[in-house]
Order: structure tokens, then C-alpha cells, then sequence
């Protein structure tokens, strides 16, 4: 059955969700945020003002992009409000429980049309879509971080989808203005798969003493022409969210190359995620980021 989308309901107000509502909403999209928090619903679209303004100012956009945009996008705290949705995208956090219990949720109020898809970054996308009522119309979606400035979303197809779900999502993709590559629904997928294990590694250099925080960042950034030190992309993507991956990889794939780092697992335990904390393998309580080790 295809599907014409017009409007997006996206479910989670954080980092990635802000930014898939500001992509689609500029789009030209209807978008329905949803998040169990006002205040991080106003933040949301705080945030996406924000961004819009410094697309303006660096003339990416018009001003009248940017207010368009902006009445395209509305807020609520209720499942309920995604009752016209034609696709629904959950960016919510990295955990398959709370994933299951939102399209649960989700499911209850959305028409039979409705393409659900989910942001996850490592979850299956099979064992997700057999949870709901649609497997043949759930598709994995993942957007890379920060969602307006990255170009790649990788598709991943669970067993059920059906081949109308997977070219309506990559049109659907193109038009956003992004880059989508397809990926088997194996854990973490093709990006993660790659990238997270590359910075776990760089924790366990920096837990065997091989260097500190500013050397092994300087060493990768200089020495492999990588824009962002291992440790501070780390930081930058949050440390509970890279354990969350290597604990998927680890088993997802039963193989001990994906170990997670104990220096990772306690720094996690510290509450020391990162950025969205303000402290990582860098203290982000000054004007600049200091290395913490």
C-alpha cells in the first residue's frame, strides 16, 4: 500500500528529535513533536529557532523559510495528537523496552496507513517491528548527529518490510535533503558498528595509560585527519549512548572484541555522559573543554 506523507509525527524532544522535526518541518512537512516533558518540548523548539536563525543569517535560508518552517511545526505531550500522522519517527532513548512501550502507545491512535520508523541506532529492527501491529510498514531510520548538518540517513529494513515502505521512505529521505544508504539489520547497523567501537578502543587506551585525553584526540585528529577527537565525539554523542551500542554489539554478535571499556561502564555509572552533562573525558564547566585525565 503507498502511502502519501504529509504529515510527520516525531516522538522524543532531544538532540536527534529536534533536529529530525527541524529538517522536515523545513521540508516543508506538517510535524507533530511529542514528548512526555513541556519543558523539553519549549526547549525543543527553542533550539530549532535557534538553528533556523543561524541558517538565515548565514544565508542558507530566507526569513521567510525560516517562519514557514516554523508554523509547520506543533508540540504536544499526548500520543493522542498523532492521530493524522502518516509517518511516525521515535527518537527516543536507546533502550528497546521503552522503545516497545512507545509504539505501543503509538499504534493505539495511528491510522492502519501509517509508516511507523524508529531513529535507533543499533536495536533491531526486526525484534521492534514484530511488537507492533504493522511489521511490513516499520522501517529503521537512523539520522546521524546534529541532524540539520549531516547528510547521511541509514535505511535499515527488518524482515517484514515491504518493498512500498522502503522506496516511500527513501523518497521521503531524498526530499529532506539527505543521503541515504540501505543497511541489513544487523546491530549498530553500518556506521556505529564501525565508529563506536573505534572510540571504546580509545577508552581502553586511555584506561592501559597508552596516552591521555589530549594526546589520543591529537593523535587521531593529526594523525588521521579525523575532525573530532575519538574521546571528545565521545562526549559529543554521550557516553550512555555509546554503551548502550557496545553492550548491543557485545550481545548482538557474542564476541569479545566488542567488550565494553570499564573505564566507559564507570564513567556511565558517574553520571559523566558527556556535553549533555557537562562533564566527560572533557569538563565542560569553563569557556573551553579541559581534558579530565
Amino acid at each position: 500500500m503507498s502511502v502519501e506523507i504529509k504529515t510527520i509525527g516525531v516522538i522524543g524532544a532531544g538532540q536527534m528529535g529536534n533536529g529530525i522535526a527541524h529538517v522536515a518541518a523545513a521540508a516543508d512537512y506538517k510535524v507533530i513533536l511529542v514528548d512526555v516533558n513541556a519543558d523539553a518540548l519549549e526547549k525543543a523548539v527553542a533550539t530549532i529557532t535557534k538553528n533556523l536563525d543561524r541558517q538565515v543569517k548565514k544565508e542558507k535560508i530566507t526569513q521567510d523559510a525560516r517562519d514557514s518552517a516554523l508554523a509547520n511545526i506543533d508540540t504536544s505531550t499526548e500520543m493522542s495528537a498523532l492521530s493524522s500522522a502518516d509517518l511516525v519517527i521515535e527518537a527516543a532513548t536507546e533502550n528497546e523496552e521503552i522503545k516497545k512501550a512507545i509504539f505501543e502507545q503509538v499504534c493505539a491512535v495511528v491510522p492502519e496507513h501509517t509508516i511507523l520508523a524508529s531513529n535507533t541506532s543499533s536495536i533491531s529492527i526486526t525484534r521492534l517491528a514484530a511488537s507492533t501491529d504493522r511489521p511490513e510498514r516499520f522501517i529503521g531510520m537512523h539520522f546521524m548527529n546534529p541532524v540539520p548538518v549531516m547528510k547521511l540517513v541509514e535505511l535499515i529494513r527488518g524482515i517484514a518490510t515491504d518493498e512500498d515502505t522502503f522506496q516511500c521512505i527513501k523518497e521521503m529521505t531524498a526530499r529532506l535533503g539527505k543521503t541515504s544508504v540501505s543497511a541489513e539489520d544487523f546491530p549498530a547497523f553500518i556506521v556505529n558498528r564501525i565508529l563506536i567501537p573505534m572510540i571504546n578502543e580509545a577508552v581502553y587506551t586511555l584506561y592501559e595509560g597508552v596516552g591521555n585525553v589530549k594526546s589520543i584526540d591529537n593523535a587521531m585528529r593529526l594523525g588521521a585527519n579525523h575532525p573530532m577527537g575519538p574521546l571528545q565525539l565521545g562526549d559529543f554523542i554521550g557516553l550512555d549512548t555509546c554503551l548502550a551500542i557496545m553492550n548491543v554489539l557485545h550481545e548482538g554478535l557474542a564476541d569479545t572484541k566488542y567488550r565494553p571499556c570499564p573505564l566507559l561502564v564507570k564513567y556511565v555509572e558517574a553520571g559523566w555522559l558527556g556535553r549533555k552533562t557537562g562533564r566527560g573525558f572533557y569538563d565542560y564547566s569553563g569557556d573551553e573543554p579541559v581534558p579530565t585525565r
